[in-house]
């Protein structure tokens, strides 16, 4: 029976097991003129593997052929290195398609999270909220569940792929945020808020998979620049829109209109996002082989290595954990990566009453105040942008033409200098009651700084991990997470600054 035109090998990465986080062997290779598929294949005796974490990011498309000599399965992988099925291989349009629909995803849900601060007023008269805290606890419960969900989500994205992770999960996010619009009691809203942050995690880890899915490192930086705008932009837009809402309407529009935006974004992903993770694709190939020809030796090579379904749940859920208790990459990514993430939710969750208590301004007219929190985002995510793909090719150039990860760092220096002056400028001109601007420049810059320093470690840990960053970026998420949901309960209900 003839064979269908493909390259069969073993694909990209293997799988992160517990033995392979810091060990590397080597790989030998030799032609048999016996395979039955010879001028299609080439067969080779395998002496060692070179672990997934820390293979050149080139050997997606340049891995070794082989056929096991002990078991003959037949490895099936990419058609060569211009193969139009592989992500890396899609036309710009393509990538640029699926960067817009990955970095809808991860707008939407954050737009939820700090939208309801200028209502909270209303939601505490509505449902009888006395506690300051208690009150914040409504906003920071969602956070929440940003920190648990990509522990699971994230993980789940390596084994069944990223599009149907990213469209269930929002499924459960729309569910449960509608919900939080006809909720009557306190605890009907703390736990909706709890589920419907589950379901909005998936985008915080899945997303950054899907971007290193189809994007290589020399043109990552612009759209990790979206990418990464966008949870920090949504925080920012999502108050805007409340104030007003409150004005003229009613508080559970919060909701209602964030799901009416969530059923346009899942229905535009619906019909544009492809499949983007390796794995799966080249699973749906060997099992198209296996139909059209009969042989059940054609296979992936994580086919090859004959694990249950439990058990690849298993190994995949394990690995965040593992990523943040044995890689110190990852700890201090993720440490830096919460102070700033604790600090942005304080500051958010805080800034309603800046402007109604002290400057006694109208909620819908303080509300336009975050105009400065976005324009950070935005200014600083233009400036990262721009300047780390320029910065990242000419240490490479230096590097003689070898890309390290480690060349995403240096925009972090100037970033992380800026954050606290921004801060000092902000707090200091707040307390004393200077003009409303000021408070708003020190706002500003602040912003600008932290998704300068955010750009770079998001990029950092995608290029560092490549086909697991999934799991690296939910591991980052766990600690980030915690210190948005923890850090405005610091305050409760006392002044700030």
């Amino acid at each position: 029976m003839d064979i269908p035109r493909t390259s069969v090998h073993s694909p990209a990465q293997n799988a992160m097991g517990d033995d392979k986080l810091h060990s590397f062997n080597t790989t030998s290779s030799k032609h048999n003129s016996t395979s039955p598929l010879n001028g299609i294949i080439r067969v080779c005796e395998t002496k060692h593997e070179i672990p997934s974490d820390i293979r050149p990011e080139k050997s997606a498309s340049a891995d070794i052929e082989r056929v096991s000599e002990t078991t003959r399965n037949i490895y099936v992988t990419w058609d060569g290195l211009d193969d139009p099925t592989n992500p890396r291989n899609w036309g710009a349009s393509r990538k640029w398609l699926v960067t817009f629909v990955a970095s809808s995803f991860s707008f939407i849900a954050p737009l939820s999270s700090s939208m309801i601060a200028p209502a909270l007023p209303a939601i505490s008269a509505d449902l009888h909220i006395t506690n300051g805290a208690i009150g914040l606890l409504v906003i920071s419960i969602y956070v929440l569940g940003f920190a648990i969900g990509p522990l699971c989500l994230g993980p789940l994205s390596e084994v069944y792929g990223r599009r149907i992770v990213l469209q269930v999960s929002n499924i459960v996010f729309f569910v449960f945020n509608t919900a939080c619009g006809g909720c009557r009691t306190t605890t009907q809203m703390v736990i909706f808020r709890f589920l419907s942050g589950l379901g909005g995690s998936a985008p915080l880890a899945a997303g950054g998979g899907t971007l290193s899915d189809v994007w290589s490192n020399e043109e990552r930086g612009k759209a990790m620049g979206i990418y990464t705008l966008m949870p920090l932009l949504g925080p920012a837009v999502g108050p805007i829109l409340a104030g007003f809402i409150v004005r003229y309407a009613n508080w559970r529009w919060c909701f209602y209109s964030v799901s009416i935006g969530d059923v346009f974004v899942q229905a535009v992903s619906s019909l544009l996002l492809q499949e983007t993770y390796p794995r799966v694709i080249l699973a749906r190939k060997a099992k198209l082989l296996r139909e059209t020809t009969g042989d059940p030796n054609l296979m992936t090579e994580w086919e090859a290595e004959g694990q249950s379904l439990g058990q690849k749940l298993y190994t995949a859920f394990k690995r965040p954990i593992k990523l943040i208790t044995t890689q110190p990459v990852v700890q201090c990514v993720a440490l830096y990566q919460a102070y700033l993430y604790g600090v942005i939710y304080l500051l958010l969750s805080t800034f309603p009453r800046l402007w109604t208590e002290k400057y006694h301004q109208e909620v819908h007219i303080g509300s336009l105040n975050y105009i400065a929190v976005g324009l950070g985002f935005f200014t600083g995510s233009q400036i990262g942008t721009r300047l780390q793909d320029r910065i990242y090719m000419v240490l490479k150039n230096r590097n003689g033409g070898i890309g390290q990860p480690e060349f995403r760092v240096p925009l972090m220096v100037p970033g992380a200098i800026l954050v606290p002056v921004g801060m000092f400028i902000y707090a200091w001109t707040a307390e004393i009651g200077t003009f409303w601007l000021w408070p708003n420049v020190g706002m500003y810059i602040a912003c600008a700084s932290m998704i300068i320093c955010w750009q770079a470690m998001q990029a950092y840990l995608v290029d560092s991990y490549t086909t697991f960053s999934a799991s690296a970026l939910a591991a980052a998420t766990i600690l980030r997470s915690l210190a948005g949901a923890g850090f405005p309960l610091f305050v409760g209900g006392s002044n700030f600054p």
